[in-house]
């Protein structure tokens, strides 16, 4: 055997043909050799406080099995246990005790032999709940004794970080940008609903659901069930996207199982859209201070970034905000700084790229107000001000290729040639913004099996799942490459608990990761072949000491054309250009399909997604996609994407960073900017709706 070439090839996916016949087997798609009952769930429309169920007429429902409530559903051990887990292996417990946490909690579960007759006895179900007063709406005038300092951030670094002297700087600075920005919550809206067949045969809980991280789920439902590992297994092989909130389980994984155990049958339950709008976690708001310090000459001195966000009660997760400050330009003094505040909440938790994709919003608007404010290009005060070193840390950078992508998307934009701003056509007014993206990159331990047959046909075999990006494709050509094998004696079996544990698709980290446990077991597949020894083989990856002495991040920069009417204060995306480096390109094929739906996410963010929040009651009144708005095609013009390919060895085995999250960030500090060129209207607080932008226009 001799090593291949499919790494870099732009490759359609193994899997499409699976998916496009419709034979590809998402959660709630398994055909069991026991018809599954049907579970739908039952919320409280009110929160916190005491809780009464009553449910004699819906178990009278012909159909009807049982009605799980609190009073007679297995026991759990108590939600947020064990006090060392973390929010995705910690107990999930519901209908576990008199109490709602939260609007749209589930406080019962109807099982019946069809959907029909679940969901017309849920409708029987008499809830009453004692509200209490509680705390919903996170407005900024909240009292200081009220806003804690996280343990730590998402991605698991420090709430605050300073770097020098900032108030020196700031004091000697001789043009100031002190802003503060709003950005509304989102919904992660995956077409494929959170789902869940559970089936119990006695000794082993079988779960198929939806979920990025296998492992994590099974260690959560061991903690909620109070059961051993080893008596779970949980499947995901196809996932119809996550975008975070499928990290985890949640309230579908639980209550099928709880129900499962309780019947000794299987259980289906699917979370109806509006189910997932409080039984699946969603991004927080936030409010965002940004101050800004530079010389005249436009050399940036002093850098200050703060949030304020909600933090679901008794759920620790907090957004890192300031990620982008700490990352992207060089200064003399820097203050980064996160706040959050108890509510009752449904869960709030990761988001597609949590905290840079909302402080990008406001970092790189900011700086857009700073390269007005001196009278300079906003690409050229960029450029003057690319770091050496990363800021937060003084440490090296493994690769720095920020400078690369704001010179190559200005090229390819036609960023020196455009026009100037508010130029007019019709009644519609044209600008131009370029904002920047910074994403860390992170490396995940993984485990991986590579065997082969006496035929030649090689299996690779790991509880990595794919969720849409490409991963079945992408592991099929690292193991070929590897091992000298065409694509088609190449199987790759996936998210499996019973499999090799992996990273998990999560964090941009899945690839790289999951990709280079693959990459290894192969290597160790040769070896042994070589010396005459077993064909079968496993490889083991984790973080090293490239990733404890280098500072590792992925790179992009956004150039956008706006049109906003002058009328209706309307906002349009005419074209963008995304440039973007996350060392070698292991498929151009799924990565730029990955930067594609990324950039329209970011779309979604800066022009249409906010979840409405009624602060007397928790409840989100926007909880369906007619009203909880999402970029369709007339919203996203062609979007024009260079990959930017720079092979980082530090990084892993396969010289590769993450790049599902990359291109989210930054492209709505873009449009704000476009949009400001246009109109001269500098709005702050996200989404930029035309009612925001009207009343700054100038007149007609």
């Amino acid at each position: 055997m001799s090593e291949g070439t499919f790494l870099g090839r732009p490759l359609p996916r193994v899997d499409g043909p699976l998916k496009v016949r419709g034979r590809a087997s998402y959660a709630s798609d398994h055909a069991l050799a026991q018809r599954p009952l049907i579970g739908w769930i039952v919320e409280a429309k009110a929160a916190p406080g005491a809780l009464r169920v009553d449910a004699s007429r819906a178990r009278e429902v012909a159909g009807v099995v049982e009605v799980l409530t609190h009073e007679n559903a297995p026991a759990q051990r108590p939600r947020g246990e064990p006090a060392d887990a973390d929010r995705f292996t910690q107990s999930h417990a519901l209908l576990a005790a008199p109490r709602v946490a939260f609007y749209g909690e589930p406080v019962a579960l109807v099982v019946a032999e069809s959907l029909e007759v679940a969901r017309h006895a849920a409708r029987l179900v008499e809830v009453e709940v004692d509200a209490e007063e509680g705390r919903f709406a996170v407005t900024g005038d909240e009292p200081s004794e009220l806003q804690e300092t996280p343990d730590e951030l998402d991605g698991g670094t420090d709430a605050d970080v300073s770097q020098g002297d900032f108030d020196a700087a700031w004091a000697e600075a001789a043009v100031r940008v002190d802003a503060t920005y709003r950005t509304a919550g989102q919904i992660a809206a995956a077409m494929e609903p959170h789902a869940t067949l559970a089936e119990w045969d006695g000794e082993r809980l079988t779960v198929h659901t939806s979920i990025q991280i296998v492992g994590s789920g099974v260690t959560a439902l061991a903690n909620t069930l109070n059961l051993e590992e080893d008596r779970i297994r949980v499947l995901s092989p196809f996932v119809g996207g996550g975008f975070g909130s499928k990290l985890g389980i949640h309230g579908d994984a639980v209550l099928a199982s709880l129900a499962a155990l309780e019947l000794g049958r299987p259980v289906r339950v699917v979370q109806t859209r509006r189910n997932a709008f409080a039984s699946a976690p969603h991004r927080g708001s936030s409010i965002q201070r940004v101050r800004l310090g530079a010389s005249e000459a436009g050399e940036l001195l002093a850098v200050a970034h703060e949030s304020l966000m909600p933090m679901s009660r008794g759920y620790a997760f907090a957004e890192a905000c300031a990620a982008t400050a700490r990352a992207a330009y060089a200064c003399r003094g820097l203050r980064t700084r996160h706040r959050v505040i108890s509510t009752d909440l449904p869960a709030i938790d990761s988001l597609r790229a949590p905290g840079e994709a909302v402080g990008s919003l406001a970092f790189e608007s900011a700086v857009d107000e700073l390269a007005r404010a001196l009278g300079q290009d906003p690409l050229d005060l960029r450029l003057r001000n690319l770091a050496r070193r990363e800021p937060m840390s003084g440490k090296p950078f493994a690769s720095y290729d920020l400078g690369r992508c704001l010179e190559a998307g200005a090229e390819r934009y036609g960023w020196r040639q455009r026009g100037p701003g508010g130029a007019r056509e019709g009644d519609w007014l044209i600008g131009h913004g370029l904002a920047a993206a910074t994403r860390p990159n992170f490396l995940s331990e993984s485990r991986a099996r590579v065997s082969l047959d006496e035929e030649g046909q090689a299996a690779v075999e790991l509880d990595m799942t794919d969720i849409g990006t490409g991963t079945y494709t992408l592991l099929t050509q690292i193991a070929a490459d590897a091992l000298g094998l065409p694509l088609e004696r190449v199987q790759v079996r996936l998210a499996d608990s019973d499999l090799p544990r992996s990273s998990g698709s999560g964090g941009s980290f899945g690839a790289a990761s999951a990709g280079g446990a693959v990459h290894r077991a192969c290597q160790q597949l040769r070896r042994q072949l070589e010396a005459g020894g077993p064909r079968s083989a496993e490889g083991h990856l984790e973080p090293g000491e490239d990733q404890e002495e280098y500072a590792q991040y992925m790179y992009g920069a956004h150039f956008v054309e706006v049109a906003v009417n002058a009328i209706t204060g309307e906002p349009r995306l005419r074209r963008a250009v995304g440039a973007f480096s996350f060392g070698r390109v292991l498929n151009p094929l799924t990565a730029r399909s990955q930067l594609i739906g990324a950039m329209t996410f970011g779309i979604g963010g800066a022009l249409l997604e906010e979840l409405l929040l009624d602060p007397r009651t928790g409840a989100y009144v926007n909880r369906d996609l007619a009203e909880y708005h999402v970029p369709v095609n007339r919203d996203v013009p062609r979007l024009d994407v260079l990959l930017l390919e720079e092979p980082d060895p530090r990084c892993g085995p396969l010289a590769s960073k993450g790049v599902g999250e990359l291109g989210i960030c930054g492209i709505g500090a873009a449009i704000a900017n476009g949009i400001h060129d246009a109109t001269g209207v500098r709005v702050r607080e996200f989404p930029l709706t035309l009612d925001k932008i009207l009343p700054g226009l100038p007149p007609l």
